[in-house]
């Protein structure tokens, strides 16, 4: 299933490394893709920071303000005004001699990006997905396979997204925290200490994440976005989203059902040979939060007051969650013969309430390529990869 990377390709992957580690901070150039509530967050950031910044979005009006106020206003955690060096619907200019490139957008453009990016990627480029949510690199990967790439970047996922943040207008985003850390992983594992080390320049937080398969199973939002979504749905469309999501939407009994979803995300792991943190140790991890349960926990943490519901049901966290996150943890489960009833349910209720075959539209292991995969073919491919 898998090829041996060559010792050529090897040699240049690590002088394309040490090259961008000789880089100068004022001279590492990043571009952030997605000016939605992330990725203005981190565009922002990154300027702020003094690192030189261009900003993707395929729609022009997006990032209109961006191009004419010549940056992006960060308030929150994080203050003061990123100076952006352009912002642009070109993906060519804004992939030109860059060195990394944050993939923020939710995980269901993921092949629409991959797609976009394919005839200009180098060797050289740093592809992070933030976040891959669940199976995001091997998607990426397929998807550059099937588009004919021959040279591929190389190619990364969080395990979740670094910000809580929310775009507050244009040219304007509220960072409300900045986790403490959060794992990240490439395809091949063994790329990690040498991306890692390009990364942590600009944000420390990122840590040695495992593999590809622990980052996208310990894929957090996976077990808050839908369920909270989902329980407290009248509650959104009545009030159009105004309440506290995580600390009046998390009562004890939607907590209690996190936590079933939760268990069996925990068991898919186990039959991988995985062991993922739970969501309570995520946000202990993550946060600093803790708690007797999942609910005290979500109740302790300071990084989720004043974070608002969705103001409605066509929202990221279910069109993307679910066919991004549910629907590939229930798929992998499937096929290693894993129970997932609870997350099963929340996939039919979310299909129903949008009028969407979920199933049809998400990852699946037929479209992640490792459909009929062994668990040592499955743990191989994240180490070795397939080039």
């Amino acid at each position: 299933m898998t090829k041996k990377i060559s010792k050529e390709l090897d040699t240049r992957r690590k002088k394309y490394i040490r090259t961008i580690l000789n880089k100068d901070k004022t001279d590492l150039k990043f571009c952030v893709l997605g000016a939605g509530h992330g990725g203005l967050s981190m565009a922002g950031h990154l300027a702020i920071n003094g690192f030189r910044v261009r900003l993707y979005n395929r729609s022009r009006n997006r990032i209109l303000p961006v191009i004419r106020r010549k940056g992006i206003k960060v308030v929150g955690e994080v203050r003061g005004f990123g100076r952006i060096e352009f912002a642009s619907t070109n993906i060519e200019e804004c992939l030109e001699d860059a060195d990394v490139l944050m993939v923020v957008v939710p995980a269901n453009a993921h092949r629409f990006i991959a797609e976009t990016c394919a005839p200009h990627l180098k060797e050289n480029h740093v592809v992070i997905l933030n976040p891959g949510r669940t199976g995001g690199a091997l998607e990426f990967f397929n998807t550059l396979k099937e588009r004919g790439v021959k040279q591929f970047p190389f190619i990364a996922e969080a395990q979740t997204f670094l910000y809580a943040s929310r775009a507050l207008g244009p040219a304007h985003a509220k960072i409300f925290s900045v986790k403490n850390s959060v794992p990240i992983a490439t395809l091949p594992a063994y790329w990690i200490p040498g991306i890692l080390k390009i990364i942590n320049r600009a944000f420390p937080q990122f840590i040695p994440g495992d593999n590809i398969f622990k980052t996208s199973l310990e894929n957090i939002g996976a077990i808050f976005h839908p369920a909270l979504t989902i329980m407290n749905a009248a509650w959104i469309e009545e009030t159009h989203g105004d309440f506290e999501y995580y600390i009046q939407g998390a009562s004890h009994s939607v907590s209690a059902v996190l936590e079933k979803i939760d268990k069996e995300r925990l068991e898919i792991a186990a039959a991988l040979g995985i062991k993922v943190m739970s969501a309570k140790a995520w946000l202990y991890t993550a946060y600093s939060a803790t708690g007797k349960d999942l609910h005290e926990a979500i109740q302790d943490n300071p990084g989720y007051m004043g974070i608002k519901a969705p103001d409605r049901l066509h929202h990221r966290y279910i069109d993307e969650d679910v066919p991004m996150s549910l629907v590939p943890m229930a798929s992998v489960g499937d096929m290693l013969k894993v129970e997932t009833p609870t997350i099963k349910s929340f996939i039919h209720l979310a299909s129903l309430m949008r009028g969407i075959d979920f199933w049809e539209t998400g990852r699946t292991v037929e479209k992640l390529g490792i459909k009929g995969m062994s668990i040592k073919d499955i743990r191989l491919l994240a180490v070795a990869g397939e080039i």
